[in-house]
């Protein structure tokens, strides 16, 4: 049987079929459907973790005991992961270990660019880079049966494209869901100094005995495929820019690695004898040529390509040949020009109020991962740093002891609930530990929302919707030594401004939850027919509504607003910072 799946889909699908027994995982785009997919599946133990770090711990558990088992990241979530990562290298396995990771070249949806092919030549773990969704399936399953071969994690490496494009996969009926035999070994899985130094040269030899395999059945182990045609250019390339090479030249030979790391080396010379000109194409950093330059093979890269963003046939077919370039689908130039629209927090959203309230303190806001990373933006243009998450408390709690606390009266960290619960409790526990006076702001949206809506260990649901033990966020601060925890209505911004104005004069760590649902969960939306009503004669043209740039509220050329009322989520922020009293919130 066929169906056309996600590349995710894919990836879980393939997990399926490999026997996989336990899966742990953080939300991060794009990799959150892989999780999700695996969740549709019963037969599989299948967690939210609150971090990715945690995520990999129990999956290295899980395969320690025996079964099959896998965590699923973004690529900077790899970052948080990184220190079991390395250390399981020396390890190894029990029952196959994968870690599937997603880079995002082009920052659709991250902070950063960074390229996670980096991370398996650092932990000497292999990694295999699919570029389509059928090649997504076959990876994964393969990735089990090598990691348990050759006793090693696997990174299996996506890429926003192949993540979030669709093909035709085969299916295929899973293995059984076995758990091997555990057996103490204290040499093998107590990485204590005595035993990792013996445990460094298996790693090392292990690396050895994949090259030459992959070297010796002519490149099948490493699931790499070798195209000979036109023998002016050779192309070494993998995953989603396989494809745009496709596109840009048919004509070319190509080499397609199917595992990035480590690399057939002797392979790649023997291909490189049978071409004029070899050129890498990769996306991000020069992986791939600077291992092979390192060993010998004379080839081109960077200085014909960007180390930005991301590829396109056109490109490649531009820097590459005289050829015309493919017609685009459509004249551009006769489109109207649209108007630019810059990103908003949706209609209802619960954390504009609040984020008009920082505005109006003029306090400098250390801010975080998530949707209230547009704070930065206008109207509220009140997050003054975002660097990674959990980072905005403990860059409050270092600006206020870089001015000796003469900062701690202006300066607040924002963070959502799920946000709070990765990274930031031990950033509040050292804060509150070395005695700052920093005022904490978590935006309790009761949901993990930037990424599509995930249950977090605040929600009372676990991944599949069951009920689940509930975390009091009130409890948990006040466990750490918080002395002074105010709960608020976002929405009710005037509110929010006098209460956060009032902790932010503390000599001491003090909390504010602002709790409302998301706009976008069944608890957060408006009912039907419940809407905010105006009243076109008390209104004054006063813009203050309009400044609030909600979506469901735009501006008339009178400069009245003019309510949207299939988008209105009856919040009431708009009624709360008319004066005039003419916009009221509708029956509820």
């Amino acid at each position: 049987m066929k169906e056309i799946l996600l590349g995710n889909e894919a990836v879980a699908r393939g997990a399926y079929e490999a026997g996989v027994k336990v899966v742990s995982s953080y939300p991060g785009t794009p990799s959150t459907e892989i999780t999700e997919t695996i969740a549709n599946y019963k037969e599989i133990y299948c967690e939210w973790a609150p971090n990715e770090k945690v995520g990999a711990e129990v999956a290295i558990g899980a395969s320690i005991r025996g079964a099959r088992s896998m965590t699923c990241m973004k690529h900077v979530g790899l970052n948080v992961a990184a220190d079991p990562l390395f250390t399981v290298s020396y390890t190894g396995v029990n029952g196959g270990l994968v870690f599937c990771v997603a880079d995002d070249p082009g920052m659709h949806s991250s902070q950063n660019e960074q390229d996670s092919r980096n991370y398996a030549r650092a932990a000497k773990i292999p990694m295999f880079e699919p570029s389509d969704s059928e090649e997504c399936k076959v990876f994964t399953k393969y990735a089990f049966d090598f990691s348990e071969k050759y006793d090693t994690p696997v990174l299996l490496r996506l890429h926003t494209r192949v993540s979030h494009s669709r093909s035709i996969v085969e299916l295929s009926e899973p293995l059984p869901r076995l758990v091997k035999d555990y057996k103490k070994d204290v040499a093998k899985n107590v990485m204590m100094p005595a035993m990792a130094i013996k445990r460094h040269v298996v790693v090392e030899d292990r690396t050895q005995k994949i090259v030459s395999d992959v070297v010796s059945d002519g490149g099948k182990t490493g699931l790499h495929s070798i195209e000979i045609n036109d023998s002016q250019i050779g192309i070494v390339t993998a995953g989603a820019t396989y494809q745009y090479v496709r596109d840009a030249l048919p004509s070319a030979s190509v080499f397609k690695l199917g595992m990035v790391w480590p690399l057939p080396i002797d392979l790649i010379k023997n291909f490189a004898s049978k071409v004029d000109r070899l050129i890498v194409v990769e996306e991000l950093d020069p992986f791939i040529e600077t291992e092979l330059k390192a060993n010998g093979i004379e080839c081109e890269g960077k200085k014909l390509f960007t180390l930005l963003g991301e590829y396109s046939a056109r490109m490649i077919r531009s820097a590459l040949t005289d050829l015309p370039l493919p017609e685009l689908g459509i004249e551009t130039g006769k489109l109207p020009i649209a108007p630019s629209r810059p990103p908003v927090l949706c209609a209802g959203c619960p954390h504009k109020g609040l984020f008009l309230a920082l505005h109006r303190l003029n306090a400098q806001v250390m801010g975080d991962i998530g949707c209230y990373t547009l704070g930065a933006l206008p109207p509220m243009q009140a997050v003054d740093a975002c660097i990674c998450m959990g980072a905005s408390v403990g860059m409050a709690h270092g600006f206020d002891k870089a001015t000796d606390g003469e900062d701690s009266k202006k300066t607040v960290a924002v963070i959502g609930d799920s946000t709070f619960m990765h990274s930031g409790i031990t950033n509040l526990l050292n804060a509150v530990y070395n005695e700052s006076s920093m005022t904490l702001i978590i935006l309790d949206n009761s949901i993990t929302g930037m990424t599509g809506h995930q249950q977090n260990p605040a929600t009372g649901m676990n991944i599949r919707l069951d009920k689940a033990p509930q975390l009091d966020l009130e409890k948990l601060c006040e466990s750490l030594g918080v002395n002074s925890i105010k709960v608020v209505d976002p929405v009710d911004t005037f509110t929010c401004e006098k209460v956060i104005k009032e902790e932010m004069s503390k000599n001491e760590v003090s909390v504010v939850i602002a709790r409302r649902p998301c706009a976008l969960i069944p608890t957060g939306r408006a009912k039907k027919g419940v809407n905010v009503i105006f009243d076109t004669d008390k209104c004054k043209s006063c813009g203050a509504c309009g400044r609030v740039m909600c979506p469901a509220l735009v501006m008339g050329e009178d400069r009245k607003p003019i309510i949207d009322l299939e988008a209105c989520n009856n919040c009431g922020l708009c009624v709360n910072v008319c004066k005039f009293d003419a916009l009221a919130k509708g029956e509820e």
